[in-house]
């Protein structure tokens, strides 16, 4: 009798213990970032704050998701190729208000790969020495600002390609490099 309450005492102490594990700085970056908007977008709009409406929102939302944010989306279930839906884990909290660190902490014991998310590091263009960057960072420059380097065959070629298109992309990086 003594052995059995000592054992349910532990697996209390066991349960407690492992709920409470919150989210550490700069874990989670993409899903608090995006819950984060979403619930202020959410409020702006003054969207009624229903699992259902909700639903519709983050569907919509993640339409136009790009990059990590889509991923996310993917992960949560509300993409239309995404293959799991979880998206109910989401706006249920939601709808009563919960803060998106604590969906977040949820979210991560349903799908660790969700928290793994991060967001690429900006390249500061005022400062960066192209010369020095791989072909593949050149690349994902161009990626974000929605252009292609088609017959780019050398680094040279997409490092021109670069300088040619940032006054039209980053023109306050444009003035300050002084290699141009």
């Amino acid at each position: 009798m003594l052995y059995l309450s000592g054992l349910s005492a532990a697996l209390a102490l066991v349960l407690v213990l492992g709920s409470t594990e919150a989210l550490k700085e700069g874990e989670c970056e993409v899903c608090v970032n995006f819950l984060g908007n979403f619930y202020q977008l959410l409020k702006d709009n003054n969207v009624n704050f229903n699992s259902a409406d909700i639903e519709k929102a983050i569907i919509k939302s993640c339409k136009d998701a790009k990059g990590k944010e889509n991923r996310f989306c993917y992960y949560i279930g509300a993409t239309s190729d995404a293959a799991t839906k979880m998206i109910n884990e989401v706006s249920k909290p939601l709808s009563y208000h919960v803060p998106v660190e604590k969906i977040c902490e949820k979210l991560k014991r349903k799908d660790g790969q969700i928290c793994e998310l991060k967001y690429d590091k900006q390249l500061d263009l005022t400062t960066v020495d192209l010369k020095k960057l791989k072909v593949k960072d050149l690349k994902k420059i161009l990626e974000e600002w929605g252009e292609s380097c088609k017959g780019c065959a050398e680094k040279s070629d997409f490092i021109r390609k670069i300088t040619d298109l940032m006054p039209k992309y980053a023109p306050a990086a444009a003035k300050a490099r002084t290699d141009l």
